[in-house]
């Protein structure tokens, strides 16, 4: 006798299949230096989110571990239940400085952070304007807000006005989403325009900076230019990838903070952050605020492998090679890996259909000699310019 639910989660696997889209969990050790190992073979990875190496910094690892002897291993219940644990001010304050807001607040990771700040802000009767390629965690935010939905074109802070001049008026507020650097195309958001169509027309902007703390203007993110802060309400981003460690924050006024304590559900109703992880996260942020010679390496590492293969300059750590087709891509990343680099193909839904993709990403504990081996193995697989 067959089971209902079995028979459903089978032809799903199927359809899955058929499109060359299963997906599969493989064991691998991180280590040092970028390497990995999985099975018999060790790897170089050119695929994760660590664009600085301080998910194995000692400084980290040490951190984590003195916190975890004097906290313990977990946090028991949510913020407001159990008591915040003081290492979150320590981490709040450090990224509000290095943001240049009045406060920040950290959520248990960046898609929480999304689909808590998103709701607490717009609902029913407002609307949101995102970047039509803007990531899954800001479109599942946006549903749950209930809101009307926009897309814009990708990157197209005119289209984004456009939209506003014409629906804005029939709306109580108005959020614009977009990521600050995306994460499948490595290309940079028009912020200071999108910032400028905000004002203009009485909204506020919510940029996504995953792909940006610690690897462009001076590690401080897309929410800067010269040097300078620009017009951005809400900041948000994750301690994950150049942090080295775990968690999303939100990087705002302290009025709008002190609403996210009050009112965002993914904040109130979850266990709160392991104090290891917290005080990794604080060491990450102290090494990316005074070590800028550190957060220039992942972009400049970039910058040497688009060079070698004559592609468009890299304008973040994220490189894509767009292939096209699902297996031709899943090829190309299982001959590289026979060459010795992990790089992960990307394929729809993650990508639309049609492009899917090497995404090369660069982190500063990459070797010159490491990126240009990377180059010459992709020029011998005939996937260069």
């Amino acid at each position: 006798m067959t089971d209902p639910l079995d028979d459903f989660a089978r032809d799903k696997l199927k359809a899955i299949a058929a499109a060359t889209l299963t997906r599969r969990l493989k064991p691998t050790e991180r280590q040092a230096g970028g390497g990995v190992r999985r099975g018999p073979a060790r790897l170089l990875s050119f695929c994760d989110n660590d664009y600085l190496g301080l998910s194995q910094h000692p400084a980290l690892k040490r951190a984590a571990m003195d916190a975890t002897e004097r906290f313990g291993a977990g946090a028991g219940a949510s913020r407001l239940v159990t008591g915040d644990n003081p290492l979150y001010q320590a981490v709040e304050t450090r990224l509000a400085r290095i943001k240049g807001t009045d406060a920040a607040l950290v959520f248990g990771s960046g898609y929480l952070a999304n689909i808590g700040i998103i709701p607490t802000l717009v609902g029913a009767d407002d609307l949101i304007v995102a970047d039509e390629l803007a990531h899954a965690c800001l479109h599942a935010g946006a549903r749950l807000a209930r809101a009307e939905l926009l897309l814009f074109r990708h990157n197209d802070a005119e289209d984004c006005a456009r939209i506003l001049g014409r629906a804005r008026r029939d709306h109580h507020h108005c959020l614009i989403l977009t990521e600050g650097v995306f994460s499948m195309d490595g290309d940079r958001a028009p912020v200071a325009a999108l910032a400028a169509a905000a004002r203009a027309h009485e909204s506020w902007l919510l940029v996504d900076d995953a792909h940006a703390l610690g690897v462009i203007n001076q590690g401080r993110g897309s929410g800067f230019s010269g040097g300078e802060r620009l017009p951005v309400e809400l900041q948000m981003g994750t301690l994950s990838k150049a942090v080295g460690a775990y968690g999303g924050y939100l990087a705002a006024s302290r009025p709008v903070i002190e609403l996210m304590v009050n009112r965002a559900r993914s904040l109130i109703y979850t266990t709160a952050l392991p104090p290891g992880t917290l005080a990794a996260a604080e060491k990450g942020l102290e090494l990316i605020e005074n070590d800028p010679g550190l957060t220039a390496l992942p972009l400049a590492r970039a910058r040497a492998f688009t060079r070698a293969l004559n592609l468009p300059e890299a304008l973040s750590a994220i490189v894509p090679l767009i292939v096209g087709d699902e297996a031709r891509a899943l090829d190309a990343a299982d001959r590289l890996a026979q060459r010795g680099f992990l790089v992960t193909a990307m394929r729809p839904p993650t990508v639309p259909k049609g492009t899917s993709r090497l995404r090369f990403t660069f982190s500063a504990v990459h070797r010159e000699q490491d990126v240009a081996a990377l180059a010459q193995a992709v020029r011998d697989l005939g996937l260069g310019a």
